[in-house]
């Protein structure tokens, strides 16, 4: 029986949907890119301002949940005037396909960005087939 299947085409459609639309639940959404070639995916997510200690990254039945937690400059004993930059704690999940080898997955944080490359599962790739020559062959199940 023949299936027709797009896994890399679905990669990209779900990707693109979580990131559209799977915005934090409620209050300040992290902001993220994302783009794959023919042996990863990519993602980069702005978190400026978090000390990479406050960082987690989890995958868990197909799906990436990145926590951080930016705490409030603010002191205690201080009466604040103005506050506009969020603080606390942020998660942002996103839903993996299984395309992706996420055991394999290597993050990296510099200046606020933390880059993200998970590399596509071997049976994801495309391979070339090898043909024989010679006369037809029946071939046996």
């Amino acid at each position: 029986m023949l299936a027709r299947t797009d896994v890399l085409g679905d990669l990209d459609r779900r990707v693109t949907h979580q990131l559209a639309n799977g915005a934090a639940s409620a209050g300040t959404v992290i902001p993220a890119d994302a783009w794959r070639d023919d042996e990863a995916l990519y993602l980069q997510f702005d978190l400026p301002g978090m000390d990479r200690s406050s960082i987690e990254l989890t995958t868990e039945h197909h799906t990436l949940t990145l926590t951080a937690e930016r705490p409030s400059p603010v002191p205690a004993d201080a009466r604040p005037v103005l506050t506009e930059r969020p603080t606390g704690r942020f998660t942002r999940r996103l839903a993996l396909s299984d395309a992706l080898d996420t055991a394999a997955a290597e993050a990296a944080y510099d200046n606020g960005v933390l880059t993200l490359r998970i590399p596509l599962a071997a049976h994801a790739k495309p391979r070339k087939i090898a043909i024989s020559g010679g006369a037809p062959k029946q071939l046996t199940a």
